[in-house]
């Protein structure tokens, strides 16, 4: 099977070649850590259970990069985490590594760029490169009702890999549309990230990713 006929990258993707390049050097200074493209995190009775899938923009250095597993390890899983076991979208613990006993429930994570990139900010290049994934793991979800995209770049790349265009489908945060996917009606919430900086300076709070999460999740909540 090719790279772009797989919903996840290799490990050792080498389309991009600047972040290849900052992922050896990465595995240079840390050579224990994942140091890879990182796969989607889902539930464990596989694809046909998820109903909603969230999409990240790129796995961040000290978190996924390090742990190999999306939002995992730094403050933003924190945020993803805690709100997902509230609302009964994943059980057990997080404990930040990727062999706690946190699973998900009807519930997938991906990143819109799956190779960390320098200073978290992927190119327009890598976005579009790296889509194929996106695209393709999107459409092997037969069961898929609802995505919630976290921050701009995400949405954006989440309309392109849909075949939507970006201008009629503008992000905001809580914005919801309608739209027909690969394997059905789909509905798209947008969020801003629930990166440390966005809380830190207010623009995200702790409610209002919680609010945009039921809004997307509405009918995958038990």
């Amino acid at each position: 099977m090719s790279a772009a006929a797989s919903p996840e990258a290799p490990h050792d993707c080498p389309l991009c070649p600047r972040l290849v390049a900052f992922r050896e050097a990465n595995e240079a200074r840390e050579p224990h850590w994942f140091n890879g493209a990182v796969p989607s995190f889902g539930p464990p009775e596989g694809d046909a259970a998820v109903r909603l899938l969230i999409v990240g923009l790129a796995p961040g250095m000290q978190g996924a990069n390090r742990t190999g597993r999306p939002f995992t390890g730094d403050w933003a899983g924190d945020l993803l985490y805690g709100t997902m076991l509230k609302l009964g979208l994943a059980e057990g613990e997080y404990e930040k590594r990727p062999d706690d006993s946190l699973t998900l429930r009807g519930a997938m994570i991906t990143n819109a760029v799956r190779c960390v990139p320098p200073e978290n900010k992927p190119t327009a290049a890598e976005t579009n490169t790296c889509r194929q994934f996106l695209r393709t793991r999107i459409g092997s979800l037969p069961k898929l009702e609802a995505i919630l995209t976290l921050g701009k770049i995400s949405h954006d790349s989440t309309l392109r890999a849909l075949g939507l265009r970006v201008a009629a489908h503008p992000f905001a945060h809580e914005a919801e549309y309608e739209m027909e996917g690969p394997n059905g009606s789909l509905r798209l919430v947008a969020s801003y990230h629930c990166s440390r900086y966005n809380t830190n300076t207010g623009r995200l709070t702790p409610e209002m990713f919680e609010a945009a999460m039921v809004k997307a999740a509405s009918g995958s909540l038990s």
